[in-house]
């Protein structure tokens, strides 16, 4: 693998500080960069070569990366596999902080990646793109992988639609739906049911038919990641549009209901 060919195929991260455990910190940081990530590899690195690279015109001076071999050991996500020795570059930490251990021993690490321009070549696909390995980022690897390519995967939420509230006949009852938007235009909609004497109760539905008997997703779940990553602070103005006044005061608090269900989305990176 030549260097330029190296180049051209990887998008050095940017790492700093000596790590023993995976800066991945939440599952929300996990779930991006696996999304992000055609190729999620469990591999143990073999060797390390420093390589200079001239800088863009106007650059200071040269940047160092290590030209890195990795031996395979598990393929967690990939459609087509890889060869079982991969080359891929990352970029040297500036001068003055330890490297990483993977930058100085034979270490297993964990790999997210796109196919690079030859096979056997890799690109990581973000400076948080190489982790050391631990049972734990394993294991949610490839957890948040089989929900990802399930054939029912939540979908990606991109906005919300419009919201409907119905009053019920006696005091204290109502009914709010939500309707969101997606990625790729499945159905997906918000539920939120208050009966007097009740505690609220709201939950999710995937498909074209409201289900009142839906629940909320369970905390590190693709499905809560999708909400809980994606829905915006506040109800927009445009979905209450149609509504009179105080049934969309009503479905403001319902969505705020279900934000502070869902709590924080937890991305650190």
């Amino acid at each position: 693998m030549s260097t330029q060919s190296a180049i051209a195929t990887a998008a050095p991260p940017t790492l700093s500080g000596e790590s023993k455990s995976s800066a991945l910190a939440s599952y929300a940081d996990s779930a991006d960069l696996i999304i992000a990530s055609p190729l999620v590899i469990k591999a143990r690195i073999e060797g390390r070569k420093k390589v200079n690279v001239a800088a863009a015109e106007g650059g200071a001076s040269p940047i160092s990366y290590y030209l890195t071999t990795a031996r395979v050991e598990a393929l967690i996500r990939g459609d087509s596999g890889v060869a079982p020795t991969l080359t891929f570059l990352v970029r040297d930490v500036p001068k003055g902080q330890v490297r990483p251990d993977y930058l100085r021993k034979k270490v297993t690490v964990m790999l997210f990646a796109r196919p690079g321009r030859k096979p056997g070549e890799i690109q990581l696909t973000s400076r948080n793109a190489i982790q050391p390995w631990t049972e734990d980022l394993e294991q949610k690897a490839r957890s948040i992988t089989s929900e990802l390519l399930r054939a029912d995967s939540p979908p990606a939420i991109i906005g919300v639609g419009d919201a409907f509230h119905i009053a019920g006949t006696i005091a204290g009852e109502s009914e709010t739906q939500i309707f969101l938007k997606t990625e790729n235009g499945a159905p997906v909609s918000l539920s939120i049911l208050r009966r007097p004497g009740e505690v609220p109760h709201w939950g999710v539905s995937l498909g074209e038919i409201v289900d009142e008997s839906a629940v909320p997703p369970p905390t590190d779940t693709l499905l809560w990641y999708r909400l809980a990553c994606a829905l915006p602070p506040k109800l927009p103005s445009e979905s209450t549009r149609s509504l009179p006044l105080l049934d969309a005061e009503a479905a403001r608090r319902d969505y705020k209901l279900v934000l502070e269900s869902l709590g924080s989305c937890g991305r650190t990176l």
